[in-house]
């Protein structure tokens, strides 16, 4: 998309362009490039190279540690990381519960976590969904109970995604069992290396296992933990909710994407004529990148609500419902690009260190286990249904 960048736009982009080609190492955008499972250490290694230079939090206002950026900035530095290869900025501390934090936390919350968020000295997981209370969180049903010094909570919380790396837990937790559902609600920061925190692995369709049950079993939460005030927590929930949704589309990361797939059709071949150029494919790809670019137009209204002090509003739901479409369609038809070697479904191929023979060209080797990994693109952040839900509601008044 054209979006006639100023010469101060374009020379900042250039500025973006050079300092992620000189300092992301090669290997690490070679691993995302051939959608090979990033690490921790991956991810933690953008994560300083971007504290470092001071662009960890593009949307941080400057008094808290962000780089003052403007709405434009923000876009065209997404747009970088994705075309440079990046893992994507652990979401969970900048995106998640930081924001939380420095808009509803107290002075001494701030100055605790949020250094150790910027500089990567922490990484946190979301205790949102329970067995039972995944689309209809209100009805979760971990409990933390009052104290002589804080909080005792028990529960169990699942699909936390990479709570196996984690330090700390943002945790929803009933504090009120007699108030309407929504009303009892608190929200927490827990320790999760203390004891009575039990991390089980739960194993994905694509056969990895980035996501987990978390059990937890009399866990302390000193009061001084608690964000904001008792039985206000589904306010702040809300609130990171909104911001969760409107990253989860990953724009940027779709285009990368998208050019990747033009690759492979380019590659493979319908008889003696590249793919790209069978007209029923062509329109397959020309359909999805009609859609993605309405996503991006979507998701730059979102931006710009957002620059004026606005919330994201509807526009956090239709950039998950469209954002996980586009997705999973790039997915779907890499997989029909690849044909045939798609079928041998090999999991270990999205590991760094698989060092079998090729089965087809190098592509071929993570299509199918890519595509299996982002069906749950359409459950996480709020399922496809309920932000259908919250879209009727809100923009159609049903």
């Amino acid at each position: 998309m054209d979006l006639n960048f100023s010469k101060a736009d374009l020379a900042f982009r250039d500025e973006v362009r050079t300092f992620l080609k000189e300092n992301i190492p090669a290997e690490l955008s070679e691993k995302v490039r051939r959608n090979l499972q990033p690490k921790r250490d991956d991810y933690l290694t953008l994560h300083r190279i971007l504290y470092r230079k001071g662009w960890i939090a593009p949307a941080w206002p400057k008094e808290y540690g962000g780089p003052g950026w403007s709405l434009t900035q923000r876009y065209i530095f997404n747009e970088e990381l994705a075309y440079a290869n990046t893992p994507r900025i652990m979401p969970f501390g900048i995106q998640m519960v930081g924001p939380v934090i420095y808009t509803f936390g107290s002075p001494e919350q701030k100055a605790k976590y949020l250094p150790r968020i910027l500089s990567g000295e922490d990484w946190w997981c979301q205790g949102y969904s329970e067995p039972g209370a995944g689309s209809d969180l209100a009805s979760l049903r971990t409990r933390a109970v009052r104290g002589d010094d804080g909080y005792i909570v028990n529960g169990q919380k699942t699909w936390t995604s990479f709570a196996h790396y984690a330090d700390h837990m943002f945790c929803l937790a009933r504090t009120n069992p007699e108030a309407r559902p929504q009303d009892g609600i608190s929200f927490l920061l827990i320790d999760m290396r203390q004891p009575g925190v039990v991390v089980q692995p739960i194993v994905t369709l694509d056969g990895t296992s980035d996501v987990n049950s978390v059990f937890l079993t009399d866990v302390k939460v000193p009061f001084d933990d608690l964000v904001g005030n008792e039985n206000k927590g589904w306010t702040y929930a809300k609130f990171l909710l909104g911001h969760e949704r409107a990253g989860i589309a990953a724009v940027g990361r779709s285009k990368n994407a998208l050019r990747r797939l033009k690759e492979i059709a380019r590659s493979e071949h319908v008889g003696t004529r590249p793919l790209i150029e069978d007209r029923d494919f062509a329109g397959k790809i020309a359909q999805v990148e009609i859609d993605l670019t309405a996503l991006e137009y979507i998701e730059l209204d979102v931006l710009s609500r957002e620059s004026a002090g606005h919330g994201p509003g509807a526009g956090a739901s239709m950039l998950k419902v469209k954002g996980t479409d586009v997705q999973q369609a790039i997915t779907e038809l890499v997989c029909e690009a690849v044909g045939y070697y798609a079928v041998p479904y090999i999991k270990q191929a999205l590991h760094d260190g698989w060092n079998e023979p090729p089965i087809g060209p190098e592509y071929a080797a993570t299509a199918a286990p890519t595509y299996h990994n982002w069906r749950k693109a359409s459950i996480y952040g709020g399922s496809t249904e309920v932000q259908k839900n919250i879209m009727a509601k809100m923009v159609l008044g049903l």
